[in-house]
């Protein structure tokens, strides 16, 4: 499908589609009369602003999943409910990927997560603080909502619009929209508890929830949920090859709590991270002022504390070529690596230390290695961590929103129908690394450290206007418009002194700040807001002709003007066969977190741990890497809108009992914002060097050049050991081309009712352009290859469920295709069918028992080839996950 141009997809859509119309007027006239006949007459608000609004006659495909659909799992994290119900829809386990593992990148449609706009009731959700830097290469630098800090037993239902929309809501809504619709009961509610745990027996979880509906008055409601719980993490390791040599070599014990705080089975853990003191709380209200106005509100508070993994730091670095981190290597001696020394009162103070412990025949030089340990001068780490260690990050996440509005109408004609909001939220999370070290204090390191924090705060003012205008149509013509205002802004929170650091054995060679993920040297806020004006007209202009339009202009303070619209339409070919299509531009606007953020992270490069960065072009290190590039190629790097260009195609229709979807589906998007290549910190600064020696490290060139005040060294604090660094900048186009297939049958079974749901989706992205070699807007090799093959083109599930009495159950099927991981090096890596079951029974009318296994027969992906060079036992992006079969049970009450 690559490489089929737009009028080969558009024919076989159309063909698609007039099958489809084939097989449909076979049976449409003996339904007519039938009872049977499968109706979707699920109310819907978004993707159309016409009130009352069936899922099934809007021009866009809108797929209503129902809050109990989200009981019936043995997921708890809404993400992780939305991949077994959305086949679109994906979600990883992020067991080493630094921030990512504490707000989980999604990706519908392929598309990054900020490509996806997500609502609460109708209104814009905030984004989560967190960009992630380590995001499988299609999620790379996206910084997008933080959908898990919803409880499920809030949501009412929740509404995934299948298309662009842009010129309806705004930045974002390229991929699609997920709405989710709280719950609005002034009655009643429910409460469960759950327990579960791996077929391995970790991964333990459990879950209090609850959900109850007050009066609020005589004409309003107050509906809270709440929900708490945890869940521990899972090891799914093996011992990397160069620890199996250190142990061999008696260099390292294989007590391997001594290494690190969590596991003593493997120095080095992939896994499930660890989810603790995970709170939820939501609510939903509304009340009535008159018989035309009504006050409305809802907001929430999360917060928790996710801890995952790091890689094993090795005592004798680059002595078995394994991973480096910057921390002992020390000079090559005869040929030979050596374990670095520092000499603590300073170079040229006093006594003078040798400048590394050779390693000879594998082992340390016993004689050097016993002066180091004689003079209290000299400081080796393998005197104070002999066995190494494994740094265990994570984060203290907390989240906030809060939303008010007036809505009714007034009697302007047959009535002007307005909706005025304020929404804001905030989320923040302060970031912890323990277990490491700052090379550069020497035996005065901390061991635990707090990097600084990241914050995202938003706020939205909303004024919106519907009109219906009587024309001689099928239908009065509805004529939406209204105004929005968004202010986005970004904080930085310094680090604690020892995090970043340039201690006093820093221009000896020892890394400064926290190993593994560096303290953030600076506070530091940008924001930036936007204002937006739109229209939306629709109309029945016959009884079979449904028409859509709108437009919306936009102008954002950061990165100027942009102007959308859409024109969609639906065909009611007979009462049960319909076509609908729509073609709509879209776009998304870079975040002040995107354009502003400095971040420091080890990355594992061919066996070695190096430190890369990401920084602001306009930080000093950005202006001379801009300089630098610029001599080379004439060219500097921008940062500016993304913009899209969508076209959908597809029918809704019944084949007797059964009801089907059919939608295809085609996502341009130019000037994709993304982190471009790599830089070599050190390239950059010889080419301001003017001395005749070559600078021997970034440490060394940044004392130099700061010495010939080429450069003021304050500017570069945190930085000194940074190998590689990258910016954000619009780099790429891509082209997605996929087709969704939705369809139920209901069925009477057993004395019982039964439902059979088949969903599936096929989906492929491919990288049409990229920046030129050299450029510093260049994605690599292995980022293509991410974009293109690391999620499977094809993903699907099929489900029963069936109700009987007192008793109810549900069988589902998981489809996940064949996929690459050619980025690593792996590539045909098996697709995989993951079969999950749930028995719930009524021991009474309000009490239900159940019981439930999710990947029942305990399936797990390829083994990875190269586990031996990274400890990773299954690929780190496997979309099935890789904790292996689970089973709960719960007991839920009703009220």
């Amino acid at each position: 499908m690559k490489n089929t141009d737009l009028k080969v997809w558009l024919a076989a859509s159309a063909s698609s589609v007039m099958l489809a119309t084939m097989l449909s007027a076979g049976t449409a006239y003996a339904q007519d009369s039938s009872d049977d006949t499968v109706t979707q007459d699920e109310i819907i608000t978004i993707g159309t602003r016409r009130t009352q609004r069936s899922a099934a006659d809007t021009p866009a495909p809108v797929d209503v999943i129902s809050g109990i659909e989200f009981t019936r799992n043995a997921a708890d994290d809404v993400q992780d409910l939305l991949r077994t119900s959305v086949p679109s829809f994906n979600i990883n386990t992020q067991p080493i990927s630094d921030a990512a593992s504490i707000v989980r990148p999604a990706n519908l449609r392929g598309l990054s997560p900020d490509q996806t706009l997500v609502l609460i009731n109708g209104k814009r959700r905030h984004r989560g603080s967190v960009i992630s830097f380590l995001g499988g290469g299609i999620s790379d630098g996206a910084q997008g909502a933080d959908i898990s800090a919803i409880p499920s037993i809030a949501l009412k239902q929740v509404e995934v619009l299948r298309d662009g929309a842009s010129s309806q809501y705004g930045s974002d809504a390229i991929a699609g929209v997920l709405n989710f619709v709280l719950k609005d009961s002034a009655e009643g509610g429910s409460f469960e508890a759950k327990y579960g745990t791996t077929y391995d027996g970790d991964g333990d979880t459990y879950r209090f929830s609850g959900n109850i509906g007050l009066p609020l008055g005589d004409q309003g409601f107050v509906n809270v949920s709440a929900e708490y719980g945890d869940t521990n993490g899972t090891v799914r390791s093996v011992n990397r090859n160069d620890v199996t040599e250190l142990v061999g070599l008696g260099l390292v014990t294989n007590d391997y709590s001594r290494i690190n705080t969590y596991t003593d089975s493997v120095p080095q853990y992939w896994g499930q991270p660890d989810v603790e003191d995970d709170l939820k709380l939501f609510y939903n209200s509304a009340l009535e002022l008159s018989d035309n106005a009504e006050i409305y509100s809802f907001g929430s508070y999360a917060s928790r504390t996710v801890t995952g993994g790091f890689f094993y730091r090795t005592p004798y670095a680059n002595s078995f070529g394994g991973a480096r981190g910057g921390v002992y290597a020390g000079p090559t001696i005869n040929g030979n690596p050596s374990v670095l020394v520092g000499d603590l009162d300073g170079l040229g103070v006093g006594g003078a230390c040798p400048a590394g412990i050779e390693m000879v025949n594998q082992l340390p030089d016993p004689t050097v290695l016993a002066q180091v340990q004689a003079d209290p001068n000299c400081f080796s780490f393998i005197e104070t961590i002999p066995n190494g260690f494994t740094p265990r990050f994570g984060g203290d996440n907390t989240d906030y929103s809060f939303a008010v509005g007036l809505r009714g109408d007034v009697s302007i004609g047959d009535g002007l129908a307005y909706d005025l909001s304020m929404t804001h939220g905030r989320n923040k999370t302060e970031f912890f690394i323990n277990n490491t070290i700052n090379a550069s204090l020497g035996p005065n390191t901390p061991r635990d450290f707090r990097p600084g924090g990241q914050q995202q705060t938003e706020t939205v003012l909303n004024a919106d206007f519907a009109y219906l205008l009587p024309t001689g149509m099928a239908s009065d013509l509805s004529i939406a418009f209204g105004a929005e205002y968004r202010k986005e802004e970004f904080e930085l929170f310094q680090g604690d002194p020892a995090s970043f650091a340039l201690g006093p054995l820093a221009d000896q060679g020892f890394s400064s700040s926290s190993n593994g993920f560096g303290g953030f040297a600076n506070a530091s806020v940008a924001s930036q807001d936007s204002y937006g004006v739109y229209t939306e007209l629709e109309a029945d202009v016959t009884d079979r002709l449904t028409v859509q339009g709108a437009i919306r202009y936009e102008d954002y303070s950061a990165f100027g003007d942009t102007f959308n619209y859409k024109l969609a339409g639906l065909f009611k070919v007979t009462d049960s066969f319909r076509i609908r299509g729509s073609h709509s531009t879209g776009f998304h606007a870079p975040t002040a977190g995107q354009a502003n953020i400095t971040n420091v992270t080890t990355q594992n490069v061919g066996g070695v741990l190096i430190d890369q960065g990401t920084l602001p072009l306009s930080s000093a290190a950005g202006q001379l890497a801009a300089t630098f590039i610029e001599n080379r190629d004439g060219t500097r790097p921008a940062l500016a809108t993304e913009d899209a260009t969508i076209f959908t195609l597809g029918a809704a229709f019944d084949l007797g009992p059964t009801s089907w979807t059919v939608d295809s589906y085609q996502i341009d998007v130019d000037d994709r914002i993304a982190l471009g290549a790599n830089i070599d910190f050190l390239q950059v600064l010889e080419s301001l060097n003017t001395s005749a020696t070559a600078f021997t490290s970034v440490n060394d060139g940044l004392t130099q050049l700061s010495a010939a005040n080429v450069i003021n060294r304050s500017e570069f604090i945190g930085l000194d050991d940074l190998s590689q660094f990258r910016f954000f900048a619009n780099s790429f186009d891509t082209r997605t081309r996929g087709i969704d297939v939705v369809g139920r049958m209901p069925f009477a079974f057993l004395n019982g009712n039964s439902e059979l749901t088949l969903a599936a989706n096929y989906n492929e992205t491919e990288v049409t352009r990229r920046a030129a070699a050299g450029q510093i807007q260049r994605i690599d090799d292995g980022r293509v290859a991410s974009l293109e093959d690391l999620l499977p083109n094809w993903k699907g599930f099929a489900q029963w469920t069936h109700t009987q009495g007192r008793l109810r159950t549900l069988v589902r099927a998981n489809y996940f295709g064949q996929w690459d991981d050619t980025g690593n090096g792996v590539n045909d890596i098996s697709s995989e069918i993951l079969v999950d079951a749930e028995v719930g029974y009524n021991v009474t009318k309000a009490v239900e028992l159940v019981v439930g296994a999710s990947n029942i027969f305990d399936n797990y992906p390829d083994e990875n080839p190269g586990q031996g060079g990274t400890g990773q036992l299954y690929p780190e992006a496997a979309p099935t996950g890789f904790s292996g079969g689970q089973y709960y049970g719960k007991i839920r009450i009703t009220f």
